[in-house]
């Protein structure tokens, strides 16, 4: 019995990291999937740093063209970013700068990316735990 305990234990450890360690984000529609990688790694408080996006549609095909827009804050704190991040270039092949983040507390936080291109519009938020 208590290797089985163990066992499922550690199972429930495994998907915990996993889905912390989500590195993909589907869009609210599902029209696009997100990912970002961060000049900052890890993650530090109070730091600016940018991230690179990469934009890609449901099919896996780089988006490009795209305006993005971006928001968000600490939904449990109710407030907004400290900072007011925007994607200043679109790099090529789906990737585009985003500069500008900073998270100045430790938390929960959401960036949301609002996504125009093609004639469509969609959403993804993603989330930063510190």
């Amino acid at each position: 019995m208590i290797r089985i305990a163990g066992l499922i234990i550690l199972l429930s450890v495994t998907l915990a990291q996993a889905v912390a360690d989500e590195t993909a984000w589907t869009s609210k529609r599902g029209l696009f999937v997100v990912s970002y990688v961060s000049d900052l790694e890890p993650l530090a408080i109070n730091q600016l740093h940018g991230w690179t996006l990469q934009l890609d549609s449901k099919d896996g095909e780089p988006v490009t063209a795209a305006v993005i827009t971006v928001d968000g804050g600490m939904p449990e704190h109710d407030h907004g970013l400290p900072t007011q991040p925007r994607v200043t270039q679109e790099i090529g092949e789906g990737a585009y700068r985003l500069d500008g983040l900073r998270f100045h507390m430790r938390g929960e936080w959401e960036v949301t990316l609002r996504i125009e291109a093609n004639g469509v519009t969609d959403a993804v938020t993603i989330k930063v735990s510190l």
